[in-house]
């Protein structure tokens, strides 16, 4: 077995930043009536600018293939040639179309020649999927080098349009036009963005991480599903897919708009994650004094605080001082999220020889964890 390095990172952000008295104006007004859950999401998930692939006039800038296009791009610059990627690998939770894969879209715009391609969906522990593929593609020996990517084009899953048939629907049935909570939630907490890592069997540069391990965990099989799109949830907690629905209700009640059970998500979301970080420590060894840095994929502040307290209430506390982020910036980018902060930090030229970092991924579709742990060499 090879050790695998990550000899490079890149970040692609679409347009400029986003501030939150302006997404209202860009995502656009439901029904003509400002949301009443916007204000209370914001204050809770203190995201102050983020990206949208949508330009100040309304129109679409990228699609999803496209961002992640554009982040290899930056990546092999300088670096590689993209004719000698060997492997790439895609995770998403918001691809373009249903087929052909997002993998297959991206190679597609990239024409760089044959090469292999895997593509990961889910939330966002696809992006540490894909990551993860890669890693054991150059760990085995498979390929000499591996392009990982994380990405998410969701503002036009976000957009007033997508909902528009339903608020007519609700109104010619003389019932109440307003978005249920758990659409409205999310629309103001998801934002645009894609990342990406070269792998290789060698250090390259002043600084490459050494991937140490990775580690995934599932819940599935003791939770229901928390947040979903393209199917209905049942009174018995069960999903109804859009394949099972007329196509006339797929607009009438939003089928495709993207969902989340916040009641389950609170319940779960802290303690699972903490379980599962213990399991992979425990597994490999690691005390929590031996993390330089903590990088958390968190959707909202609003968890920051209580996942330390269920840290220490578990035994595993990483100090605060350890701790870094940059959710405030960037919003939460699902599957690139952990890419983008990773590689503003190795950005931040504070990285020396023989500092360990451990990267935290939760996604909470159906409960699943995911865990990195890289050297500095």
């Amino acid at each position: 077995m090879k050790n695998v390095y990550i000899t490079k990172t890149a970040k692609f952000l679409p347009n400029r930043p986003v501030g939150n008295d302006e997404m209202e104006k860009r995502l656009g007004i439901i029904n003509g009536k400002v949301s009443r859950a916007k204000n209370m999401v914001l204050r809770s998930n203190r995201i102050k600018t983020r990206y949208y692939a949508i330009d100040d006039n309304g129109n679409i800038t990228h699609n999803n293939a496209q961002l992640t296009k554009k982040v290899v791009e930056h990546l092999c610059h300088d670096t590689l040639e993209p004719e000698n990627i060997e492997l790439l690998s895609c995770g998403t939770s918001s691809p373009d179309q249903i087929l052909p894969s997002h993998a297959a879209m991206v190679h597609g715009l990239l024409k760089n020649g044959n090469m292999d391609i895997g593509t990961f969906s889910g939330a966002c522990c696809s992006g540490m999927h894909a990551l993860k593929y890669g890693y054991l593609s150059v760990k085995s020996g498979q390929t000499r080098n591996a392009v990982c990517t994380g990405s998410e084009r969701t503002s036009s899953w976000l957009k007033s349009s997508v909902y528009e048939d339903e608020i007519r629907h609700l109104e010619s049935l003389e019932e109440n036009p307003i978005l249920a909570f758990q659409k409205d939630f999310l629309r103001w907490m998801l934002s645009d963005g894609a990342g990406a890592f070269l792998l290789e069997d060698q250090p390259r540069g002043e600084i490459s991480l050494k991937i140490e391990w990775m580690e995934g965990h599932s819940y599935a099989h003791e939770t229901e599903s928390c947040m979903y799109a393209g199917a209905e949830k049942l009174e018995n907690g069960n999903l109804k897919p859009w394949s099972e629905y007329p196509s006339d209700q797929w607009s009438k009640k939003s089928i495709f708009a993207v969902k989340q059970d916040v009641k389950i998500l609170e319940q779960h979301i802290l303690k699972k994650g903490v379980d599962s970080m213990k399991i992979s420590m425990n597994k490999h060894n690691l005390n929590p004094c031996d993390i330089d840095y903590y990088l958390p994929h968190i959707s909202s502040y609003y968890f920051r605080e209580r996942l330390y307290e269920e840290m220490k209430k578990q035994g595993v506390e990483i100090p605060w001082k350890n701790w870094f982020m940059n959710l405030e910036k960037v919003g939460n980018i699902g599957a690139a999220s952990i890419y983008i902060m990773l590689e503003e930090l190795m950005a931040s030229g504070t990285l020396k020889k023989g500092d360990r970092i451990l990267l935290s991924v939760p996604e909470s579709a159906r409960f699943s964890y995911a865990y990195a742990l890289l050297t500095v060499c």
